[in-house]
């Protein structure tokens, strides 16, 4: 049997490890209530009531019927956090066994089980593309040798490229391409923090990085090793005078990595930013590639 097939079948196995197996009778309110009153007191643990609530939490999640983030209004120009699910994510560790997976000369000690039954969910995986239990990959997906962590989510028709990471509770929308490399955070902690958002359409370059709860809002093009984070100074340069912004990339951007002066002790340096040099056009859609939708632009990365 290859080594795949033997993978697969082992994780067939492992049914009773982690996924849900059963319904409880218990709305989203009650799931909430029950949440709240175990982070409160971790005592409840050990109740039976509330292990069921967290393993619902996170079969539902996986389901894709939670969110650990949503938009709030049509048009997706505002996001809640649902603390509530982050807080459930958190307390399932504690509950769940250490357990040793092997798969032929494959071994894993982990408390989570993986994602399985990828043709049934409509997902297309390549070896060795992993994903965890709980989260959420939608028909249509590609996910190429790369890893997609608990409460993620990954909207349909999206690409997650080679060595592509997506944290948890991260948001990809529909049609996004993640290239090569890519880094997304996640943000699991602070339960109040808003994880990584990447909106639909967008296309994110190869080797870069997206953390620290940043959100690229719909058809933005970020170019290769591009560096997002809570903190980046995102520099519009197309007006007569720059616009800046941090952790939030305007819809249709077309962004590439930058530096701008700054004076230390020891003289001037160029540090680390982000440039917008223009907006997305029917153009740049027609690309075949990153370089040559970036050209339209006089750059190419």
């Amino acid at each position: 049997m290859k080594i795949w097939d033997t993978l697969r079948a082992s994780m067939r196995k492992m049914r009773n490890f982690g996924p849900f197996q059963r319904p409880i009778d218990m709305d989203i309110e009650q799931l909430r209530e029950c949440v709240e009153a175990a982070w409160q007191d971790r005592e409840r643990l050990q109740e039976a009531s509330t292990r069921e609530a967290l393993d619902r939490v996170v079969a539902l999640l996986d389901a894709g019927r939670l969110r650990t983030a949503e938009p709030v209004d049509a048009d997706g120009s505002a996001w809640r956090v649902n603390e509530w699910v982050k807080k459930a994510i958190l307390l399932y560790f504690p509950v769940r066994k250490m357990r040793t997976m092997r798969a032929g000369e494959l071994e894993w000690d982990d408390k989570m089980e993986l994602k399985h039954d990828f043709d049934r969910l409509g997902v297309r995986a390549v070896p060795h593309a992993v994903a965890r239990y709980g989260a959420y990959i939608a028909p249509g997906v590609i996910l190429m040798p790369s890893y997609v962590n608990i409460g993620a989510r990954v909207g349909t028709g999206t690409l997650v490229d080679t060595w592509a990471t997506v944290g948890s509770c991260a948001q990809i929308g529909e049609r996004v391409h993640l290239s090569g490399g890519v880094g997304i955070g996640g943000v699991l902690e602070p339960v109040q923090a808003a994880p990584v958002i990447v909106e639909d359409d967008c296309f994110i370059g190869s080797r870069a990085i997206v953390v620290e709860g940043a959100r690229i809002c719909r058809e933005a093009v970020l170019g290769s090793n591009v560096v997002i984070t809570g903190s980046t100074h995102i520099i519009d340069v197309t007006g007569p005078e720059p616009v800046e912004y941090r952790g939030y990339v305007p819809a249709g951007s077309v962004v590439i990595p930058g530096t701008y002066p700054r004076r230390f002790p020891a003289g001037e340096y160029g540090v680390t930013c982000a440039l917008i040099i223009g907006r997305r056009k029917p153009s740049t859609d027609k690309k075949t590639s990153l370089n040559e939708a970036l050209r339209d632009f006089g750059v190419a990365v």
